[in-house]
C-alpha cells in the first residue's frame, strides 16, 4: 500500500481483501453452526485484521488522484461492480451470522433459565408441619 501503487493494483487488492472477507464470513458461519467457540475466537481475529485493512486500503484509494482520474473516464466498472456485489454478499453472510449468535443467546439463557428453575424447585424443602421453606436444609442454612 505505497504510494508508488497504481489505482489498478490498488481495485484489484481491494477485491482480493473483500474475496477474502467474504472467505472468512462463510468460515465463520460453518464455525457458529457448529459451536466451536476455539476456532471462533482465532477466526474473529483474523476477521478483525483483514477489516482493517481493507479500511486502510479504502482510504488510501479515496486519496488517490489517478483513482478519481481513472474512474471519472470510466475504468474499473466491471471490478467496481464485483466489489459492490461482495460488499453486498458480504453484509448478507454477516447479516446470518448475527442472526446464528442471537439464536445461540437465547438458547444459552433458556437453558440457564431452566437450570435455575430446577435448582430452584430442589432447593425448596419442608418445615416439620408441611410447610414449603426455602433453604439448604443438609447444610443447616435457612433463607
Amino acid at each position: 500500500m505505497t504510494d508508488a501503487q497504481t489505482s489498478e493494483q490498488l481495485v484489484k487488492q481491494q477485491l482480493t481483501q473483500l474475496q477474502a472477507l467474504k472467505g472468512l464470513l462463510e468460515e465463520e458461519k460453518k464455525v457458529l453452526q457448529n459451536h466451536n467457540p476455539d476456532d471462533l475466537t482465532e477466526l474473529t481475529d483474523k476477521k478483525n485484521n483483514l477489516l482493517i485493512e481493507i479500511k486502510d486500503l479504502d482510504i488510501i484509494i479515496g486519496r488517490s488522484v489517478e483513482f478519481a482520474q481513472d474512474k471519472a473516464a470510466g475504468k474499473y466498472l466491471t471490478e467496481l461492480d464485483e466489489i459492490k456485489d461482495l460488499l453486498t454478499r458480504c453484509q448478507a453472510i454477516n447479516l446470518v451470522n448475527g442472526q446464528i449468535i442471537q439464536q445461540s443467546q437465547l438458547a444459552v439463557q433458556r437453558m440457564k433459565t431452566s437450570l435455575l428453575e430446577s435448582h430452584n424447585k430442589s432447593a425448596i424443602t419442608y418445615d416439620d408441619k408441611g410447610k414449603k421453606h426455602a433453604g439448604l436444609s443438609s447444610l443447616n442454612i435457612k433463607a
